[in-house]
């Protein structure tokens, strides 16, 4: 698995969700960092939110958001633990064509490195919908920097060997 330099890499257009109840944006570590790792490895901030952990308000902005032709990928942060209150994959799992379960698993596999036991708490998800990627993470700036450095950075990469997200993108949304 390696960068392959002769390929062009192309940026990707996300849009970075913050799900909290009690964060507002100037508060926002682990959007700050997810941001900071985005557009260091050359990608664009489509926009950036920070919404209550309100399912039906979650729902509206992932359909405002797929619907954006300027937007390619949505990572959220923050309403994937087992509490009443985090309702993000619900959300998720309302608007999703395919779910990547394979994304959470992984995820929780590089976590355990970090957290141990406590990842099984994490509930982090990733679809396609409507020809848009979601990737839905926990909301603390380790889990960031674990989804985007053991996954996202690759996975979003164009020249990444031997597969990656960014070249599917013409065929997500096939019938």
């Amino acid at each position: 698995m390696a960068i392959d330099e002769n390929r062009p890499f192309i940026p990707v257009r996300i849009a970075v969700l913050t799900v909290s109840d009690t964060r507002t944006l100037a508060e926002d570590r682990s959007g700050d960092a997810l941001v900071e790792r985005l557009t260091r490895a050359g990608h664009v901030l489509a926009q950036r939110a920070v919404l209550r952990d309100d399912a039906d308000d979650l729902v509206a902005q992932l359909h405002l958001w797929v619907d954006d032709e300027s937007i390619d990928c949505i990572i959220t942060t923050g309403g994937t633990g087992v509490t009443g209150r985090d309702v993000t994959p619900e959300a998720v799992e309302r608007i999703a064509d395919k779910m990547i379960p394979g994304f959470g698993e992984l995820f929780r596999w590089l976590s355990y490195q970090t957290i141990g036991t406590s990842t099984v708490q994490s509930r982090a998800c990733a679809c396609v919908a409507r020809g848009t990627y979601i990737f839905a993470l926990p909301g603390s700036t380790g889990a960031v920097k674990d989804a985007w450095d053991g996954i996202l950075r690759d996975q979003l990469d164009s020249r990444h060997r031997t597969c990656n997200f960014v070249e599917l993108m013409p065929r997500l949304s096939e019938r």
